[in-house]
């Protein structure tokens, strides 16, 4: 089964006067149960809305989204995804420890179930040692951990990431990408956008293009740069001709 599937997607935003802007245009896209998945586009390509759609937190102009087979606007596929938003909020006087609490019981979570999570999720992103130190003085880099760790509140099967490595250093984009790695070891599909095609070309085994709203490409990493040899070419100049067929093609 895929785990997410998308038929004909498409999102218009009214810009300035009576001009429209074409977000997503008529997006096909699959992603298998178990993958990991490499999501890449410039800015303003169409990512983030995908990724709300997908999440239920925008409604699309046209086509559907599907999360399991279910439609993604069901309130029952919310139990199946954990998301990271690219700048994730949270309230600012609580702890890391209250705020995974706090998203177990919208998860409905009993209180055991809740401590087991904590348990699991602070070692696994080293957060005991800031378990009662208040978010708002938190780095970059401690923000993204507590948000990795609601994501997986819950334990869900399909992990919906918007820039995870964003504004990371060394250290803690290794972190995130050995998360990452062990989520995909236990199964899991994962779904992530990123400007750091290094560590998409490490981690995924598809990924798919977005080109000014429209899906340029999408398949395996190796049959897309032509092969494993050493003289393939990178990750970085594949997805820079895209892009410059894109602009040619205006």
């Amino acid at each position: 089964m895929d785990a997410i599937r998308t038929e004909n997607l498409s999102k218009v935003y009214k810009g300035i006067g009576k001009r429209t802007v074409h977000s997503l245009t008529e997006l096909n896209l699959t992603v298998g149960e178990g993958e990991v998945f490499g999501f890449l586009g410039r800015n303003g390509a169409g990512k983030t809305t995908t990724i709300k759609i997908l999440c239920s937190l925008l409604k699309p102009a046209g086509g559907t989204a599907y999360i399991f087979g279910e439609n993604a606007r069901n309130r029952a596929t919310r139990r199946l995804l954990g998301y990271l938003p690219e700048q994730p909020y949270f309230y600012e006087y609580l702890t890391p420890k209250e705020t995974l609490d706090f998203y177990g019981r919208l998860r409905g979570l009993s209180a055991a179930e809740r401590a087991r999570d904590w348990d699991r999720l602070s070692e696994m992103l080293e957060l005991r040692e800031i378990a009662g130190d208040r978010i708002k003085s938190f780095s970059k880099g401690m923000r993204q951990r507590v948000g990795f760790a609601v994501a997986l509140v819950g334990d869900p099967p399909l992990l919906i990431l918007d820039e995870p490595m964003s504004g990371l250093d060394p250290l803690g984009r290794r972190m995130i990408r050995d998360i990452i790695r062990h989520q995909h070891e236990l199964g899991k599909t994962i779904f992530f956008s990123s400007h750091v095609l290094s560590d998409v070309e490490q981690l995924c085994d598809r990924v798919g293009i977005l080109v000014k709203g429209r899906l340029s490409k999408q398949g395996q990493i190796d049959e897309l740069l032509g092969g494993q040899d050493n003289q393939r070419e990178t990750l970085e100049d594949y997805f820079l001709r895209e892009q410059q067929k894109g602009d040619l093609q205006l």
